[in-house]
């Protein structure tokens, strides 16, 4: 149990944190889809978090884990820059925060590796100039990277204008 001053003010002791069972529902979709279940329980329990996000304590206290558990997960969306550490001056306790607009942020980090990409399976599809079924497969994939490529950068600009434009 985390000590008193690990606890938010907002948090009353033992109160429930709010949107737990949707938090849940969306991190059990994010690990069927391949993300890691303990780094989707802790991503979604800080995008439902108070103001000012959890400490470590309050997330294992929130999602019934160890302090190993919630160590782990965070070293992991920490990487993928979707999570942030904060500390408050006077406080003794790292807080985490959910970064804001982070899958704007990496698929904007990630448009240079799909370019890349596109251009290793190019010279898959060159090697297999005999073999036309391999080499057909390359090709749709390399033309399909450099599609989503160029309309994923559209959808960015999209978003930008979207959050832009006044209600």
């Amino acid at each position: 149990m985390p000590d008193d001053e690990d606890l938010d003010p907002a948090i009353e002791p033992g109160a429930s944190h709010r949107g737990m069972e949707p938090a849940e529902q969306a991190a059990a979709m994010m690990t069927a889809a391949g993300m890691p279940r303990m780094p989707a329980r802790v991503m979604m329990a800080l995008v439902a978090a108070p103001e000012g996000g959890y400490t470590a304590a309050q997330l294992g206290e929130r999602l019934g884990v160890s302090a190993a558990a919630v160590s782990g997960a965070v070293r992991y969306l920490q990487q993928l820059h979707f999570i942030q550490r904060r500390s408050r001056p006077g406080d003794r306790r790292d807080r985490y925060e959910f970064v804001h607009d982070p899958f704007y942020r990496s698929i904007v980090g990630n448009m240079p590796v799909y370019s890349r990409l596109s251009e290793y399976i190019d010279d898959i599809a060159a090697a297999h100039d005999d073999d036309r079924g391999a080499q057909a497969r390359a090709v749709e994939l390399a033309e399909f990277l450099r599609f989503l490529s160029t309309r994923m950068l559209q959808i960015v600009e999209d978003w930008r204008e979207l959050r832009r434009t006044p209600d």
